[in-house]
């Protein structure tokens, strides 16, 4: 019993990184998944309104709730970037429909999640950067800027093989290698949504469109 209890007591920190590590690769493969379950509803024809609601909640709990706890909040100013972190997705899941098909008005949680995870894993939690690219999402998720929907699974084989790369590298990769993927892919659709990740179909909306 002595042994365990230190054995325990001598890598409580190191079973706290793993966690976090854990923790951050599961909210990597959670941006990932968001992107397929629209498309395997569609494909199946089992679009309801509760699997809308139900997904809207999965977002918020995700890509909301558990991407602020990364921001590691221990004061103030801290405890209220986390609150605007969550309120900025609960306000883009709730209040800014773009009115036009295929289209989002302000940047998809996933892409911030995404982005916020990856930075936590490639810079070991630094919590400077990470506050400063959780209050860069910020504006991202509340601006009225037009985001393309990608439509992955449903759009060029390309676009399939790159989320079928990005699913293994999550699951078979280092740590490591999944975020520097990750990072890359949100960066490209933040960066150039609509000369990337558009579908060829999908018209350009106007700048004047409310």
């Amino acid at each position: 019993l002595g042994r365990t209890l230190d054995f325990l007591r001598k890598n409580a920190a190191n079973g706290l990184s793993m966690a976090n590590l854990v923790a951050g690769l599961a909210s990597v493969l959670c941006s990932l998944n968001s992107l397929a379950d629209g498309a395997v509803a569609r494909r199946l024809n089992a679009c309801s309104a509760l699997g809308a609601k139900l997904d809207d909640f999965a977002d918020f709990t995700t890509f909301g709730l558990a991407t602020a706890l990364l921001l590691q909040p221990r004061g103030v100013l801290d405890g209220l970037l986390a609150i605007a972190y969550v309120m900025a997705v609960f306000a883009r899941l709730c209040f800014l429909p773009s009115g036009i098909p295929f289209t989002y008005r302000g940047l998809p949680c996933p892409y911030a999640s995404s982005l916020l995870v990856s930075t936590f894993l490639l810079s070991a939690g630094n919590v400077t950067l990470l506050r400063v690219t959780a209050a860069v999402m910020v504006l991202f998720m509340v601006d009225r800027g037009f985001y393309p929907h990608d439509k992955v699974l449903e759009s060029q084989l390309w676009k399939k093989a790159v989320y079928a790369g990005g699913v293994v590298a999550v699951l078979f990769s280092p740590a490591p290698v999944a975020s520097v993927y990750c990072l890359a892919w949100s960066t490209s659709y933040i960066v150039f949504p609509y000369a990337i990740w558009s579908c060829k179909t999908q018209p350009l909306p106007s700048p004047n469109a409310e």
